[in-house]
């Protein structure tokens, strides 16, 4: 600390605090890309996030390039179920399905892999942003939609199934970015993917992933920090819950 500089006060800390919340809702409703850190204490990973309506090819190739994790999209308890949407672990006829043992938490989030019917390969950035799109379309009324008419499985784009009560249950990026989906009036379909460091292979550092925020004008927000502010907003659906 230099000889001028001031030292944060708790004050201070909380205003920046609920400031990089207020930004991240506000990028998450324009559109824009946001990074979420979950916590050093779970998984200790941030994830590139989008509203998943938003997502171009230009966004996959971004995913791919510069963060290089899986690249999922996040749907709400009640669209999944709407979908009949399983947890994958729970129909997986293999004994490799059972007995999972996670570090960070009780289970996964991971339902089915699927791709657009529109889509050749569905690997392609063009093919996955079809596919991500017409998810978030499908989510934003879930009623409407002809899931299994629109899309076939398996595919090339992960579905996460939230927790009923996003972060009351669980606290990871699947229901973290669906509860600020939720505070920026987006259907309850985001597009979040894990960074990686490239020299080490592991998780980006949070230092890293703010200095990437910085460099392109992102906004870098805390898991913790997201469930102070919005812990008890509930993901909507035109279904309803």
């Amino acid at each position: 600390m230099s000889p001028n500089s001031e030292p944060v006060t708790g004050t201070d800390a909380s205003a920046d605090a609920a400031g990089s919340v207020e930004r991240a809702v506000e990028a998450v409703r324009r559109g824009d890309p946001i990074l979420v850190h979950d916590a050093a204490d779970r998984e200790g990973e941030t994830d590139l996030i989008y509203p998943a309506g938003a997502v171009t090819p230009e966004a996959v190739a971004r995913m791919r390039n510069d963060a290089g994790g899986l690249v999922c999209v996040a749907l709400s308890d009640s669209v999944a179920r709407a979908f009949e949407l399983p947890y994958q672990q729970a129909v997986l006829d293999h004994p490799s399905a059972a007995d999972h043992d996670l570090g960070y938490d009780e289970r996964s989030s991971f339902s089915l892999t699927v791709n657009h019917r529109d889509t050749y390969t569905g690997i392609t950035d063009a093919d996955r942003a079809l596919t991500i799109t017409r998810l978030a379309d499908a989510a934003a009324a879930p009623a409407d939609a002809d899931f299994a008419g629109e899309f076939r499985a398996p595919g090339h784009v992960h579905l996460l199934r939230a927790a009923p009560d996003l972060v009351g249950d669980r606290e990871g990026h699947t229901e973290l970015a669906l509860v600020l989906a939720a505070a920026a009036g987006r259907p309850p379909a985001m597009v979040v993917c894990e960074m990686l460091d490239d020299e080490t292979g592991g998780a980006l550092t949070p230092a890293a992933a703010r200095s990437y925020a910085e460099r392109h004008g992102f906004v870098y927000v805390e898991g913790s920090d997201v469930i102070a502010a919005l812990g008890d907003v509930e993901a909507s659906t035109e279904s309803g819950d």
